[in-house]
Formats: structure tokens, sequence, C-alpha cells
């Protein structure tokens, strides 16, 4: 592990075993670039057999970009949990809470599992800027935006930080009629983990305003503090 100003080992993974966002190859050339900018080496990989402790231990995080449903088996479960539980580091990005709905340890680690969403559209979200969160702190007060905006199945947990919320005023169609987090970080078992449910579209991978939202996502989570 290492701290944000020096070279970080990322690695990010794209397996789906559900829908498939056809955004995924900007996800990846985004973070690629978001790497040689930040000195960070990144590995991009589906192959879930990579999720053994002897080989996750060397990462500063691991990176779930709209990964979707079962994606890992028990052992790799277990290699991960303990990489978390020994000061590892998640990120997750949109689909991630679309990802392994039966693994307890994941649920609440990303603290949130998706359950529905209304059609790409641009909303306002609430930026919580009392958070002093540098994912957020280019922002301001409110953000309107244009992409998928999930629903989720229970209320987002109390242990969790919120960084950004959806004005649900400005949503048209479904929505979960309740405070209604989007994007949050916390402390769990160990680890740091960050989410964020913005990253559906191909287009948001070219918005400058969200790069450098999850870029100050991952370096946050790259911390050893």
């Amino acid at each position: 592990m290492t701290d944000s100003s020096t070279s970080a080992e990322i690695f990010v993974f794209t397996k789906t075993n559900g829908f498939r966002h056809s955004s995924i190859p900007e996800g990846r050339n985004a973070l690629c670039e978001l790497a040689q900018q930040n000195n960070w080496t990144i590995t991009l990989s589906e192959d879930s057999t990579q999720f053994s402790f002897k080989n996750l231990k060397k990462y500063d995080a691991i990176i779930f970009l709209n990964t979707t449903g079962n994606v890992l088996g028990e052992k790799e479960q277990a290699a991960f949990e303990k990489y978390i539980r020994r000061g590892g580091a998640y990120v997750g990005i949109h689909s991630a809470s679309d990802t392994e709905h039966k693994w307890d340890f994941y649920k609440k680690m990303v603290a949130a599992q998706f359950e529905s969403h209304p059609k790409v559209q641009e909303v306002t979200l609430n930026v919580h800027q009392n958070c002093r969160h540098a994912s957020i702190a280019h922002l301001d007060k409110e953000w309107n935006v244009t992409d998928e905006w999930y629903n989720f199945r229970d209320p987002v947990p109390d242990y969790v930080t919120v960084l950004l919320d959806i004005d649900e005023s400005t949503v048209e169609g479904k929505k979960m009629n309740a405070y209604h987090p989007i994007a949050w970080y916390h402390l769990y078992e160990g680890g740091r983990c960050f989410y964020t449910g913005l990253g559906h579209t191909e287009e948001i991978y070219s918005n400058p305003d969200y790069l450098k939202h999850i870029e100050e996502g991952i370096k946050w989570a790259i911390q050893n503090e």
C-alpha cells in the first residue's frame, strides 16, 4: 500500500455475468488516462482467477468498473475479503452495486443494491460540500449531469458518508421517493471503500467533472492512513 502522492498499483475488474455496459471500453480508457496522469500502474482484467490474496495484495486499489451479476467464486471472495481486511481499497463504479447480490460482505461494503432505474436523463445532484472530500471539492452546491440513475433496494445505510444525492424533484420516471444518495465513501472491515453510481453512459467518461470525481475517489482510496 502507498500514499496517493506516489506511484500506485491499480486493478480494474470489468467481468460481467448480467447486463454488459457498452461504456466499459470508455471507462477503461478513461482510467488508463488517469493512471498515466497520476503515475499509477494499471491492470485491466475480466479474469476472476486473479482474485487470490497473493495477487491482490500487490494492488493499492481494486476497481469494480460496471461489473454485474455473480463474478467471483467462493475462494475468490475469501481472497478479496482478506485483502480488504488487511487494509486494501475498493472503488465501485455504477453497476458495481448490481454485482454479487448474495455475498453479504460485498453487499455491506458497496452499501447499496441496484433495484431499478428510469430512462437516462439530466438530473440535479446535491453536493455535500460539508464533507470537504476531494472527489466533490471541484463542484458547486448543485451539479446538473446526465446519466442513468439507480434506485436501490433499501435506503443507503448510515455508516457511509454521502457525497452526492439526487434531487428527486428533477427526476422523470421511477424513483425511490426518499432521500436518494448516489455517491459515498466509508471505512469497512479495515479497508477503504468509495462508490459512485455515475458511470453508465459512454459520454460521461469524457465529462471533466466526472473524471475529477472518480480520480479523487481513487486517490482517497489508495491513501494508507
